[in-house]
């Protein structure tokens, strides 16, 4: 595991606990599957660009469904 794939799983798991955490307390089911999925996300993605691009997406998707 790459120094870089380890910095961007940190930061993207700590984005989708956050998320995770709004989405229970506002009920809103978009930011709970993103959270999930953000935290869950980068043990299945090789590579840091990939896992930046994925985690970027994960990110701003609620935004963009809702």
């Amino acid at each position: 595991m790459d120094a870089n794939v380890l910095l961007l799983s940190i930061l993207f798991g700590s984005i989708g606990m956050g998320m995770l955490i709004y989405g229970r307390k506002q009920v809103e089911p978009r930011y709970i599957v993103a959270g999930v999925l953000l935290m869950a996300y980068p043990y299945f993605i090789p590579g840091a660009l990939a896992n930046l691009l994925v985690g970027v997406a994960l990110t701003i998707a609620p935004f963009l469904i809702g």
